[in-house]
């Protein structure tokens, strides 16, 4: 069996799985009825302290976070690439090199945009 022809399976399987429990779930799962108790908001079992005055997350934490998601989605790839770099070439010393270098450059244009600075303030 091929190594696409094994991803291909393994893909079949796990969304196979997923889709058999969130069917599964749904038949036979409870269903709840939104009662009004249910619709509040919930703050470590009291009461809302300030109900008046509760807003939405500011914009700025939302840079934040995707630069977060990008960072680990790279470390992931980085994990990825020592896994498969057994026999150690010049052209997987030059991919590492250059994958490299664009993280650095990522990181770079995301200090000079200030974004997690713009947070701490």
């Amino acid at each position: 069996m091929s190594p696409l022809e094994s991803f291909l399976l393994f893909l079949v399987a796990i969304l196979g799985f997923v889709g058999i429990t969130l069917l599964a779930n749904a038949a036979l799962g409870p269903k709840p009825v939104a009662t009004a108790l249910k619709l509040e908001p919930f703050e470590c079992g009291a009461t809302p302290a300030d109900p008046i005055n509760v807003r939405a997350l500011s914009v700025k934490y939302w840079g934040v976070a995707v630069v977060f998601i990008l960072f680990d989605i790279e470390t992931v790839f980085l994990f990825i690439w020592a896994l498969a770099a057994k026999p150690m070439t010049g052209f997987m010393l030059a991919t590492y090199a250059v994958f490299t270098v664009f993280l650095v450059l990522a990181l770079v244009a995301v200090l000079r945009a200030r974004v997690l600075e713009e947070v701490s303030r």
